[in-house]
Order: C-alpha cells, then sequence, then structure tokens
C-alpha cells in the first residue's frame, strides 16, 4: 500500500502518519508539506524530528526518507507547484492519496485572501489532476465544518445546504468538494471528503483555542472569550479522528458519481466557557476572562451529525473532553519543560 500524504507536518497529518504505521505492516507513506510560517516552524520540525527526520537534512523538492522507518520519506513541496506535484504521480504511482495539507485558519483569511486560493484551490486543483493522470484508489481530503457558515440548523448534517459561507476559508473547502464532484463525475476520480469539527490533542496547532487557552492560563494573562463564551463548538480529540481517516481509507465510495462527504466529530458540542473550565481543572490554576462579542468570520455553534459515517466505517468517538484536555496539558508542558 502506497500512500501520498500531504500536510505530515501538520497537526493531524503528524498523528495519522503513526497511526497508519501502526494499523498496517505493508505501507510505504510520502509525505509531504511546505512547512511554512503560518504558526512556529519548530513545531512542525518537532513533529517531523518525532518521525525520523531531520529538519536539516530537508530541502525544497527532495525527498528524504525517515531514520525511524525506511517506508516513510518527505518532501518539502508546495501543493500549488504545478510540475512537481505532477512528477510525484508520475514516479510514485500511489494507491491512496490523503490531502490534509492547506492553508488553515479563520481569522487569517480576512487579512491573506491570496494564500487560501494558491494553497487550497490551486493545491488542490493538483492533486485531482495528478489522481486523474495516474488513477488512484482512493483519495481522501481535508473539508471543514466552516462549510455550514452561518447554517441555523443543528447538528449540522452532510444532507444540509452549503451556501451561506462566513469566511473565504469556509469557501475554498466548499470549491473542493465542488471540485471534487466535478472529477468524480468527469473522470471517475473517487473520493471523499470529510468536514473535520475543531479537532484538539498532543502536538496541536498553536493557533487553536485548547493551545491559546493553556499558554494564557498558565501564564495568568486573560483569556478572549468571543460570543461572551457561549459559543459550542463540537470539540473532536485527535486520535478519534485518526482512527477514523484509516477506517475510511479503504471504504471506497461506490455512488455515481464515486465521490461523498462525512462529517468527522464528537458529536457532542460544549460551550466555551466549559471547555475553560476544564483546562482550569487540568492546568490546576483559574482563567482570567475577557467576555467579547463575535469575531468576523466566526459561527456561533458546530455540531456533528456523524450517522453516515459511523454507518460506512462504524466510526464512534470515545474520547472525554476532560481526558483528552488533560493528554495535551500533559503534552504541553513536557513539549516545553514546565514540569
Amino acid at each position: 500500500m502506497k500512500i501520498l500524504l500531504t500536510g505530515m507536518a501538520g497537526f493531524i497529518g503528524f498523528h495519522l502518519t503513526n497511526k497508519l504505521l501502526n494499523q498496517y505492516t505493508d505501507i510505504k507513506i510520502l509525505g509531504l508539506d511546505n512547512i511554512n510560517d503560518y504558526y512556529d516552524i519548530n513545531l512542525k520540525h518537532a513533529r517531523l524530528t518525532q518521525l525520523g527526520f531531520k529538519p536539516q537534512d530537508i530541502d525544497w523538492n527532495e525527498i528524504v526518507s525517515s531514520s525511524a522507518n525506511p517506508n516513510v520519506r518527505f518532501v518539502q513541496m508546495n501543493l500549488q507547484d504545478t510540475e512537481g506535484v505532477a512528477e510525484l504521480f508520475a514516479s510514485e504511482n500511489f494507491d491512496y492519496v490523503i490531502n490534509l495539507a492547506a492553508q488553515a485558519g479563520v481569522r487569517y483569511s480576512l487579512t491573506n485572501p491570496q494564500s487560501y486560493i494558491d494553497s487550497n484551490v490551486t493545491g488542490f486543483l493538483n492533486i485531482l489532476e495528478g489522481c486523474r493522470n495516474h488513477p488512484v484508489k482512493h483519495l481522501i481530503y481535508a473539508s471543514s465544518s466552516s462549510v455550514y457558515g452561518l447554517n441555523t440548523k443543528i447538528p449540522f448534517s452532510e444532507r444540509d445546504r452549503v451556501d451561506s459561507p462566513a469566511s473565504l476559508y469556509a469557501a475554498t473547502k466548499k470549491m473542493n468538494e465542488a471540485m471534487a464532484h466535478t472529477y468524480a463525475h468527469l473522470f471517475g476520480v473517487k473520493s471523499s471528503g470529510l468536514r473535520f469539527f475543531t479537532v484538539y490533542g498532543e502536538w496541536g496547532r498553536p493557533d487553536m483555542a485548547l493551545f491559546i487557552f493553556t499558554e494564557k492560563i498558565s501564564a495568568g494573562k486573560p483569556v478572549q472569550l468571543f460570543n461572551y463564551g457561549k459559543m459550542q463548538r463540537d470539540f473532536t480529540y485527535v486520535d478519534d479522528i485518526v482512527t477514523g481517516i484509516t477506517d475510511l481509507l479503504e471504504k471506497v465510495p461506490d455512488a455515481t458519481p464515486p465521490c461523498t462527504v462525512f462529517n468527522i466529530g464528537n458529536n457532542s458540542p460544549v460551550e466555551l466557557n466549559a471547555y475553560v473550565d476544564a483546562i482550569e481543572e487540568a492546568v490546576g490554576k483559574k482563567a482570567v476572562r475577557e467576555f467579547l462579542p463575535m469575531q468576523p468570520g466566526d459561527v456561533p455553534a458546530t455540531y456533528a451529525d456523524v450517522d453516515h459515517l459511523m454507518n460506512v466505517t462504524n466510526f464512534k468517538p470515545s474520547t472525554d473532553i476532560c481526558v483528552g484536555i488533560k493528554k495535551f496539558i500533559a503534552w504541553y508542558k513536557e513539549y516545553y519543560s514546565l514540569v
């Protein structure tokens, strides 16, 4: 089994690599990431180091092998590098593609719109072209719960219309789903899009709520709670997410056209105030709470209906929010030498 996994240096990509290696004995993974500076590249390098790569050996467009597992390789490359991506597909003959690479973040899209078009639209087009010209068994790609935008009916279902994105990031993810449908219809590219719902856990992104709140509570700084702390999010622990992905890998869509989308979330939204309560308990320190109104691009609540994914893969998120937060805090303290 030969897999192209884009976004390997990212939060979910790192955990997914480990999960795939534990689940499959006969597997070869080529990871791709541009290691951009959207957030601290030292954290990205640390993840790659855990996978057996030496950051000093990584150079643009050069494939390097892991010292921990010879069946894992890595290349630093931009997805919008049309020629480079095409050459990878032509030379590697992938069986499966898991595309997690993207320009993430809702608020960043308000001030840096072009990066979302480059990575999320042009980059995804190059992935689809690779799968078209060098057919793979299954393309799994990252969509987002943000595609539900200003929808008010909850829980969010894949059957709901997604015509009101609240940010450019959401619009690019909706575009990914439309592009995948087109390539399935025209060229038979078999794909599954995953609408992720607020993933958290060890090695997480510093721009996400758990990381920011932990850092500020630990330092005694105020935490900003938008919508006056009443926002609700379907926080989903990363181990549950990667289990859902690996279970879906060989479940190839057989619809006409051969594509589908799935919600992948915890199916249990938590109010932001309660989330901070759980962080306070794990950190052992009270938060200084600063209540603010909604920010542009944000939505008041997310809540995943995961029946579709459960029916196909028996997906069942099992990690309680307090358990997941404690695991993150333990990692955070060790990573930053706070223990």
